[in-house]
Order: structure tokens, then sequence, then C-alpha cells
């Protein structure tokens, strides 16, 4: 059943950031009244692309999860399992962040803290 779980979360990750891209951003990305912040639309537009997307990030790194619960190993294993795939999804949350603002939303600062902290306790 988790890996039935994991599955979706895997297919509505790329749904959501296929649609999300095709139907809503780009059209939302046309209109002249969006909030310029930092002097233009510009970061606003590139905030509003990777926090899209992060959220399939964090619903692949959710799939994971499922899928190691979901597999037999010793809870030594588990929780190294588990433990980076958290690290990973904030790492590509944080290349993200730092990419799509070019450094200037701090997320990314964050991000790379929680991924480094996972693997510190994962090792």
């Amino acid at each position: 059943m988790l890996l039935i779980g994991a599955f979706i979360l895997i297919f509505i990750g790329f749904v959501h950031s296929y649609l999300g891209e095709k139907y809503l951003l780009i059209r939302l990305f046309k209109r002249d009244n969006l909030p310029k912040l930092l002097g233009s639309d510009w970061f606003t537009k590139r905030v509003l692309r990777f926090a899209w997307h992060l959220t399939t990030i964090a619903w692949w790194g959710f799939a994971a999860i499922l899928y190691f619960i979901s597999s037999p190993s010793s809870v030594l294993v588990l929780r190294f399992e588990i433990l980076i795939s958290i690290a990973i999804v904030f790492a590509a949350s944080g290349v993200m962040s730092f990419i799509f603002s070019r450094g200037k939303h701090v997320s990314w600062f964050f991000f790379f803290c929680v991924a480094g902290v996972s693997v510190f306790s994962a090792l």
C-alpha cells in the first residue's frame, strides 16, 4: 500500500509541475500588475516559480520515505534512509532557491542548513 502512495506522489509531482507551468505560472507571469519586489517583478516571478516546484520536490521526498518504510530494514538503516531523503530534498530545495533567485532569496541558506544537519545526524 505504501508503494502505491509513493507512486501517486511521484505522479502528482510531475503533473503538478507540468500543469502548473503550462496553465498557471506562464499565464500569471504575462500580467503587468505583479508586485515589484527588489525593484522589479523579476524577483517575484522567480520566487513564485521555485516555490511552486519546491512542492513537487517535497512530495518526491515523501515518496522516498514511503518507499523506505515499505521495505524491510533495520531501524538504524531506516533512520539513515529517511535522514538522507530529507537531506536530498532540502539540498535540492536550496539549489533551486539559490539558482532561481540568484541568491537573493535567503531560503537557500536555511535549506542547506537542514540538509547539513540531516546528513550529520545520519552519519
